[in-house]
């Protein structure tokens, strides 16, 4: 168990007599947790819309919030969440409103809280491990070529487009390919 502010209630920490039907990827997501304090899952690309990645076990292993990220290539995303993890296990404190310097190319990237509502729409297997919400998660939002972020109404469109902004309600997103699936 961990300095979690939460009582956990993860895979890892209660046996719910499910475990049997865990498949390959829950598998794969305990096994580096327990390895590793966490786990990223990529969402790739396709035909629906655009790639992400988030984080499994930041919060249960060291209390810090899970990390997600959008709109770039999944390896990229990849990359950038595990050095904000890594960031996160040797004690850095990663709250909403901060910005972190030299994470994509030399830039700076902004935490923003997600809120609950999209959880469901996002997060199903961070959701199976810990077996329901609260855990959570911060929105890692990348800057554009001028280092505008995507809320900025400097930003270009395209890069307003390339993110959404989850700490927004759902019903007060802008629509897009982010609110298709609701």
């Amino acid at each position: 168990m961990t300095d979690n502010p939460f009582q956990c209630r993860c895979i890892l920490c209660h046996e719910y007599g499910d475990r049997y039907e865990a498949d390959q990827v829950d598998l794969t997501i305990i096994e580096n947790v327990q390895q590793h304090g966490w786990h990223v899952v990529m969402v790739p690309e396709d035909e629906i819309g655009p790639g992400f990645a988030y984080t499994i076990g930041l919060s249960h292993t060291h209390g810090a919030p899970e990390l997600a990220m959008f709109g770039l290539d999944v390896h990229a995303m990849h990359h950038i969440l595990n050095s904000l993890g890594e960031r996160a296990a040797a004690g850095a404190v990663l709250v909403d409103g901060q910005k972190h310097s030299d994470v994509v190319d030399g830039r700076q990237v902004a935490l923003r809280r997600v809120d609950l509502r999209w959880y469901r729409t996002f997060f199903g297997r961070a959701i199976g491990f810990y077996r329901r919400p609260p855990f959570p998660v911060l929105q890692v939002a990348w800057p554009d070529v001028n280092d505008r972020l995507h809320w900025e109404e400097q930003a270009e469109e395209r890069h307003r487009e390339s993110q959404p902004q989850l700490w927004l309600a759902p019903s007060e997103h802008p629509a897009g390919i982010w609110t298709t699936e609701l």
